[in-house]
Order: C-alpha cells, then structure tokens, then sequence
C-alpha cells in the first residue's frame, strides 16, 4: 500500500492556514486509505518497495533433476544461470492544488476538505489507471500513458501477452532443441469450455530447460464489461456444468477469485473480450506483473507570497512493468492462438 507523508515549510502553521491543516492532513490520508481498500492493483500486481534508482528484474534457470548415483556416488553438477532480464527505471509523478485564502477566511471547512480528498484520490487514481493502461495495452510492446511512453515487454523482450513467447537456450544457441516458442494469447469468446481448456494449456506451461511448471491459475481478471461479466459468473458460478442438460458437475465452480476492474475499460464498439487468468502465488513469487514504490506521496504545504493561497505539492517515485510472462494469460483476443 502507498504511504503519504505531509509536511510544513517553517512558517506554516502559524499562517492563517494553520488551524485547517490538521483536518485537511487528515482527510488526505483517509482518502487515500479508502480509495487502496478497492483497488485491484495491489491483487493484479506484486507489489515492492525499492530503494535505488531502477530495479532489474530476471529470473533463474531451474536446476537439473536429481540423479540417481549408486552406493557412495559422486554427486553430479547443476547450476542455476540467468536467463533474460528487465530493467525498470523509476518515474517521479507530480501534482499540485492550492486553497485560497478566501475559503479560510469565510470558513468554508468542507469545501477545503473535499479539495483535499480529490488531490490524494488523483494520486490513488493515476496509480490505477496507469496499472490498468499496462494490462490493456500488455498485447503490444508499449504504451503511451499521460503522454509518455512505457514499456509493456517482458524480459524475453516479447509483450506480456504474445503467441510467441521465446526459450532462451534456443535464442541464446546453448542447447539444440525443438523450436519452444509458447502463447499465452488465445482467441475463443470466454465459456466454460474455453475456460477449461485455457487453463490447461496454462498448467502445460514450461521454463526455459522445457520443465512443467506446475502452474495453478487461481485468479479471473476481467474489465467491468456486462456481457462478459455474465459469462464468467455463469461458468464458474454453477454447481452443475451450465452447458449440460443431464447437470453434469461443474468442477470450475468455486475455484476462482475473480477480479472485476473499471479502470480496465474495453474500446467503443470493440468485438474482442478479454480475460485474464492468473496463478496468484507466481505473480508474488517470480514477478509477473511488478509494481515498484521508490519513493511514497510526499505532500508539501506552504504559502504562495504570489497570491498568498495555500499550495500543497505533492511527488511520489514509482515503476511498473512486466518480468516473467508465464504466470498470466489471456483469451478472448481475436489475434491470439486459436484453440
């Protein structure tokens, strides 16, 4: 979760603005808190502190299986080796508002107040917005997000979401293996049927030395859309299979967390509806999704000699981005493989 820290240039509180300060320090934390208690970025995205200037991201082979030696054997050599990487540089984010001295001198508390609560929900919204900029644009190499540019590839240098997902020894020419390019795009409108099928195809998923996973999707990530709202609730919400007259048993019911995200908006008049499946504890663990705080909200308060109001400035430092493709995939998506 994102922190705030707010503070005074000298002088400050013994201005006129000083008695309104406490109350509007304090709706800019609360507002902040609830906005973070309905976000989905922190269940979309791992989320970690940094404290340099860029994080570099990469994942490690596995080792080679145990080996079976005999009676007093040697033990054999295995290693691990890096594999790609990504780097994400830290962007700093900036805002600002003022509180006229007019307001103070007529009282007007709730206006100041709210004035307060939309500055920090701005900050709380951008955060949202540019993570769901990420996830809808992740079919691609990049975005453009508040007019800059950002990258949506993963360390493979592929996007998030692509048909041909690349394996590093063969790249690299280490070893000579068939060629190992895996999707994680897929086309089919979501049903229970595709959903079955996707989530096998994403238990099939391999590292780069072609060992199985052992993914478990456990997380349906879909934008706020009517249509594909009722398809993924009536797939997974049915104790008996919604596609069957005999009421065959339904083994998705009851195994998904699903994830309903408004920032996640689909294009005017768009055919494609896609969805997201996601093994959560992947996510955590190797970094699919990553999201890096550097530096938390850092609210300055101080006088405008200029037009004597009350400005407050406000910087945070953070990245995002995406490392290791497999713990998500994506269906729904006409260009994606066909199933």
């Amino acid at each position: 979760m994102a922190g705030i820290l707010l503070t005074q240039e000298s002088g400050f509180a013994d201005s006129l603005y000083g008695k309104s300060a406490a109350p509007i320090h304090m709706m800019m934390e609360k507002s902040l808190e609830a906005f973070e208690q309905r976000s989905a970025l922190n269940k979309i995205f791992s989320v970690r502190s940094s404290k340099h200037w860029a994080e570099k991201m990469t994942a490690l082979s596995a080792l080679d299986d145990f080996t079976p030696v005999g009676e007093n054997g040697a033990y054999p050599d295995s290693s691990f080796e890096e594999v790609f990487d990504k780097t994400l540089e830290h962007v700093t984010w900036k805002n600002r508002m003022s509180i006229s001295q007019e307001m103070v001198e007529d009282n007007n508390t709730g206006l100041m107040k709210i004035r307060a609560s939309k500055f920090t929900q701005a900050y709380a919204r951008t955060r949202e917005r540019f993570a769901a900029a990420l996830i809808a644009g992740a079919t691609g190499s990049s975005i453009k997000f508040n007019g800059k540019t950002f990258s949506t590839a993963c360390a493979d240098s592929m996007p998030l979401f692509s048909t041909a997902h690349t394996n590093f020894y063969e790249v690299q020419q280490k070893v000579k293996t068939p060629k190992m390019n895996q999707s994680n795009l897929f086309a089919g409108a979501f049903s229970v049927g595709v959903l079955d099928e996707l989530e096998t195809r994403m238990h099939g998923f391999v590292d780069d030395k072609n060992n199985i996973l052992g993914l478990t999707p456990d997380t349906i990530i879909i934008p706020d859309d009517a249509q594909l709202k009722r398809d993924v609730f009536a797939a997974i919400g049915a104790e008996y299979d919604p596609t069957s007259a005999n009421n065959g048993f339904n083994y998705q019911y009851g195994r998904w967390n699903v994830i309903i995200w408004p920032y996640w908006r689909l294009a005017a008049g768009a055919t494609d509806k896609p969805f997201i499946l996601m093994d959560s504890a992947f996510n955590e663990q190797d970094g699919t999704a990553i999201w890096f705080d550097r530096t938390d909200l850092k609210v300055k308060a101080f006088v405008d000699n200029a037009n004597d109001a009350a400005v407050y400035q406000g910087r945070a430092r953070f990245s995002a981005g995406f490392n290791n493709w497999r713990g998500m995939l994506m269906g729904g998506v006409s260009t994606g493989t066909e199933l």
